[in-house]
């Protein structure tokens, strides 16, 4: 007999993409990969991965593309990467699979239709005008106040996100999202961008998934005036009114935004009033926090987001309560990487993980991409994970070092 076809229609390129390609042939599945370019996804080559080459853009290319699989038998379609939520949703909804609402996912991709959502629904967000030009967004910022964070409509990973304290930076920053064209992907790029009232306080997120939440992380940032994620823990070290208060706000977002199947990513802020909703992306989150889920209550989200593709009952009843934390090595200045350090002898650790090449010249992004390491830890409790993860990170800066003859600046 055929197995069954789970088609991702690319993925992120390391972490969870290689994932849900594993928990698809776990469940009895054959992952098939769409991608414009096969040679972004090595783990496709080392995992035996059938790929084809589509034009991953386009509805219609995709919609071939899997009628032309040799003996397929589609039975999901679903995708790990931001970018390709709205036309996965719409391939999946075109061959009858299971899948999200496509009208309701596209809205979310934007981020000023979002905003307009949850305004609508109730949800608390901060003040904030879609504009176009550094002529709007500089009217926006004398209307909302600095300081205020400029980021694009249909940005990820961080990309482009700017917290802006003067009216000058604001401008300036505002003629560069004015300027891209394209993103990292070479995937055309929404021209407007949105001016937000800057909500200071710790940022979490609350992992949803149906109208269920499931875990609230919480995250640490980088030096601003960037927003580069650079650590996670699960569960989020606060009390019980906090993580109830968060969830609450994030359920609501999801039901706002009219989203209800598989995962939900949903970013706050616990501002002086309380949470305060940043953006809800309509997928499964990144930076390794699946992964954390399933290290510190046993609920596997990657293995969930699949088993609902494909049309199966999901489980998501937790079997244990510890601690997780994950911290990345970031690049922060012009460097090269070395071999990684052992952390294997340190209590708690249970894993390192390199994701960037090695003796090669790295400069700083500002963004996901500026991540090149991590090391996870998980223990009984909060604060022997968070010191366990921190200890390990110590260990793997020393990997990092400047590069011989750089003289770049960025």
């Amino acid at each position: 007999m055929t197995p069954p076809t789970l088609v991702l229609v690319e993925s992120n390129t390391t972490g969870t993409g290689r994932l849900f390609a594993r928990r698809a042939r776990e469940l009895g599945a054959l992952p098939v990969l769409l991608a414009e370019d096969p040679d972004r996804y090595a783990y496709a080559r080392e995992d035996d991965i059938p790929v084809v080459r589509t034009d991953t853009g386009s509805l219609n290319a995709v919609l071939a593309a899997v009628r032309a699989v040799p003996g397929a038998v589609p039975a999901g379609l679903t995708t790990s990467s931001d970018y390709f939520v709205p036309v996965a949703a719409a391939a999946a909804h075109a061959l009858s699979l299971p899948g999200p609402d496509p009208q309701a996912v596209r809205r979310v991709r934007h981020k000023g239709s979002q905003r307009a959502d949850l305004v609508a629904g109730g949800v608390p967000v901060a003040a904030h005008a879609l504009v176009s030009g550094p002529e709007e967004a500089l009217s926006a910022v004398d209307r909302i106040g600095l300081p205020v964070v400029l980021k694009p409509t249909d940005g990820s990973g961080s990309m482009g996100v700017r917290l802006c304290t003067t009216r000058q930076e604001a401008a300036e920053h505002a003629a560069r999202l004015q300027a891209r064209t394209h993103n990292e992907r070479g995937m055309p790029v929404a021209r407007d961008f949105l001016v937000e009232q800057y909500v200071a306080g710790p940022e979490f997120s609350v992992e949803v998934f149906g109208q269920r939440a499931v875990a609230v992380v919480a995250k640490h940032l980088g030096a601003a005036p960037h927003f580069v994620e650079t650590g996670h823990d699960v569960p989020a070290p606060v009390p019980a009114a906090q993580a109830d208060a968060l969830t609450a706000t994030a359920v609501q977002a999801v039901k706002a935004l009219g989203l209800g199947f598989g995962a939900a990513h949903v970013e706050l802020r616990l501002g002086p009033d309380g949470p305060v909703l940043i953006e809800v992306n309509a997928r499964l989150a990144g930076g390794m926090i699946p992964e954390l889920i399933r290290a510190a209550t046993g609920v596997d989200l990657v293995r969930a987001q699949v088993t609902a593709a494909l049309g199966r009952p999901v489980d998501l009843e937790p079997r244990s309560s510890h601690h997780s934390s994950l911290r990345f090595l970031v690049v922060d200045a012009p460097s090269e990487l070395g071999v990684l350090p052992d952390t294997g002898g340190l209590p708690h650790v249970t894993g390192t993980t390199l994701t960037g090449r090695l003796g090669v010249r790295l400069v700083p992004h500002h963004d996901y991409r500026d991540r090149v390491a991590h090391v996870t830890a998980t223990a009984p409790t909060a604060e022997d994970a968070t010191r366990a993860a921190e200890t390990a990170l110590a260990r793997l800066r020393t990997a990092l070092r400047p590069h011989p003859d750089e003289e770049t600046t960025v």
